[in-house]
């Protein structure tokens, strides 16, 4: 599911830009499946499936699959076309230090929504 975001990151040279000063560990939770993402200098350097033990992130974002797959589809209803209008209506879960994820919010939410433009662009 996210383990396509290194790749997907590393083709996009505008994305990178956009996260150059991100420096963060977070947890991207589907489900019961727990992804660890690491990403320095807007490169994602790492995703790792877990279950984890006493893995340390910066912030977590939490969500059923269905919620994911709303989400990634091509023209989410609303209270899904957005990771806080998802939080806002109970679909998601915000966790820990929001800090790096609100100084870089456009590029957690451009790297969020990757899944859906991969599917788009291998559906043409």
């Amino acid at each position: 599911m996210f383990d396509c975001l290194t790749d997907a990151v590393a083709s996009r040279p505008h994305l990178r830009h956009i996260g150059r000063y991100m420096r963060s560990a977070f947890l991207l939770e589907v489900g019961d499946t727990p992804y660890h993402v690491t990403v320095e200098n807007g490169t994602v350097s790492a995703v790792e499936i877990g279950p984890f033990k006493m893995r340390s992130w910066d912030f977590a974002i939490r969500a059923p699959q269905e919620v994911w797959e709303t989400f990634w589809s091509d023209a989410p209803p609303p209270g899904y076309q957005d990771l806080f209008a998802m939080t806002r209506y109970g679909h998601a879960r915000l966790e820990g230090n929001t800090a790096p994820l609100l100084h870089n919010l456009r590029y957690v939410k451009e790297l969020l929504a990757l899944p859906r433009t991969l599917r788009r662009e291998a559906g043409q």
